[in-house]
């Protein structure tokens, strides 16, 4: 039986890193896509200062994607060292997503960075910008083919587990990549990168309008991102109306979970604006509830109802009672492969078998596990449901802040009224606020499905390789260090490249004195 240390240690190094990563991700994808709307406006223009908006950017864009590109090279290495059983269990389905994304979109995104670093003065301003959307593009084919695997992970569609080779296997290519909650995946998570990348040029832009520095540029940089933000924040917002309405079907505990819903309630359910879940006794205190909102969101319905945890653990509990007759059928394969009446039992209960899992984290055998333990094994499919409650509000909350920021930023550049100094540094504070709400996105959704790695299929207790706990203390101490030192070194590089801003002409307009409002329509 695998150390319960050992799973949450393994568990905390691959958080670490992957929230470490995703830091540079969302960053990378935004400004892709607004370097290349940039260079669209250059081409189609012939002004030279949108061309030195796009190169200025574009240096940061360059630091911030070989810091993205060195983090991800970590984690892929992971599921080998860390996680040695999972690879094995579904490596076949899982390793091809990633192969993918390694030989289509790294090196369509690796080759073309290079090129428009270096192509400016070799390559038409055509070409260039070709270039330049085909880094884009390569860009969000890596988030693609990344989520496409994650939301298999969440939704394992398109696979059978095969008793002969005891491995997760392939028999839908097509459902995989087309599985729903990936789909739905990509498109949030890619929205939540564009909405990053905007406020990025936006808290930089005003930044520079505030201490009067390269006015022009920021000018029209604070325009672009006003417009690519708020459109970007309003696709985050509904984007994720259709993740919820994806994993009312395929994730109900999760759902039940982010709205701490421990009883099931007449259909439409409402939503819980705000509370306080216990695990202790089960309930949420100070509830304020919203009529019917969660019911029209989860079902897009007023008649159909959203189960509750109460309910959902009953369930848990008669697939785990099924899913035993599974397991007695593939320990009867083991010994004979030719058995038809167990090989029959195991094709009628197969969907069951992650469920008879659990119970190998209270004894070696589920078969002779009590009513207590399965009892004990249907509640453990219940996530964290504070965390995940106050985690989801928290990252809604970001969303519609960051939205109102947008919102008033394009006010006033639609206006062409000068926007107040009070505006400029809201959106220098504001900056921080889509990365915690894309890393808070992240724990709701990895740590909203616990017990499984795989959801329905592999406990992530099973997943695990065979470590010492002190290679798993010594790795974390090391990843730390590392990725701090990393942190240190992006952070200065980006405040160097910031402080030193972009390499044009003299400023056409004046510095700005204390108290003095910018004007933000775009030059003409």
């Amino acid at each position: 039986m695998t150390s319960p240390l050992l799973v949450e240690l393994s568990r905390l190094q691959f958080a670490l890193t992957a929230m470490y990563h995703f830091l540079f991700v969302p960053l990378t994808l935004g400004l892709s896509i607004m370097l290349a709307m940039m260079e669209t406006v250059y081409v189609m223009t012939g002004r030279t200062i949108w061309r030195d908006m796009v190169k200025f950017w574009g240096v940061l864009f360059g630091i911030n994607f070989a810091l993205g590109v060195a983090t991800g090279i970590t984690m892929e290495f992971q599921f080998g060292m860390n996680w040695a059983y999972y690879s094995h269990y579904v490596g076949d389905v899982f390793g091809a997503p990633l192969a993918i994304e390694g030989l289509m979109a790294f090196f369509l995104e690796a080759t073309f960075v290079g090129l428009f670093f270096f192509g400016w003065e070799k390559l038409s301003a055509r070409s260039h910008l070709v270039v330049t959307w085909l880094v884009a593009l390569g860009t969000n084919f890596s988030a693609l083919w990344i989520l496409i695997a994650n939301g298999w992970m969440q939704n394992p569609v398109g696979s059978a587990f095969n008793p002969d080779t005891m491995r997760m296997e392939v028999t839908d290519f097509m459902a995989v990549i087309f599985n729903p909650v990936a789909q739905a995946k990509f498109v949030h998570t890619v929205s939540a990168g564009y909405v990053c990348g905007a406020v990025f040029v936006l808290g930089v832009s005003a930044y520079y309008m505030l201490r009067g520095r390269h006015i022009e540029l920021a000018k029209r940089s604070f325009v672009i991102a006003s417009a690519f933000g708020i459109a970007s924040s309003l696709s985050v917002i509904v984007l994720g109306d259709e993740s919820g309405y994806d994993i009312t079907d395929n994730q109900k505990m999760k759902l039940a979970a982010m709205e701490a819903m421990w009883e099931t309630e007449p259909a439409p359910a409402s939503f819980t604006a705000f509370g306080v879940p216990s695990m202790s006794d089960r309930t949420t205190r100070f509830a304020v509830r919203i009529p019917w909102v969660m019911g029209l969101i989860g079902t897009r319905s007023i008649d159909k109802e959203i189960p509750g945890i109460f309910e959902l653990v009953q369930r848990a509990e008669g697939r785990i009672r099924n899913g035993l007759t599974a397991y007695d059928a593939l320990e009867k394969l083991k010994v004979n492969h030719g058995d038809a009446a167990a090989r029959a039992s195991f094709d009628a209960t197969s969907k069951d078998l992650g469920y008879a899992l659990l119970l190998k984290r209270y004894i070696d055998d589920p078969r002779q596990a009590n009513d207590d333990q399965i009892k004990q094994a249907a509640w453990s499919t219940v996530p964290e449901v504070p965390a995940i409650f106050f985690t989801f509000r928290i990252m809604v909350l970001c969303a519609f802040l960051l939205l109102a920021v947008f919102a008033i930023s394009l006010w006033h550049t639609m206006r062409e009224t000068p926007a107040p100094r009070w505006l400029l540094c809201i959106a220098l504070i504001a900056m921080p606020l889509p990365w915690l709400a894309a890393e808070l996105g992240w724990f709701v959704s990895e740590f909203g499905r616990q017990p499984w790695i795989i959801e329905g299929t592999l406990p992530t207790f099973l997943a695990t390789s065979e470590l010492g706990i002190p290679d798993l203390l010594i790795t974390i101490l090391g990843f730390t260090l590392v990725y701090g030192v990393l942190a240190v070194i992006e952070v200065k590089l980006m405040l160097q490249a910031i402080a030193k801003g972009p390499a044009v002409g003299a400023d056409i307009a004046p510095p700005f004195g204390e108290g003095t409002q910018v004007h933000l329509a775009a030059a003409r």
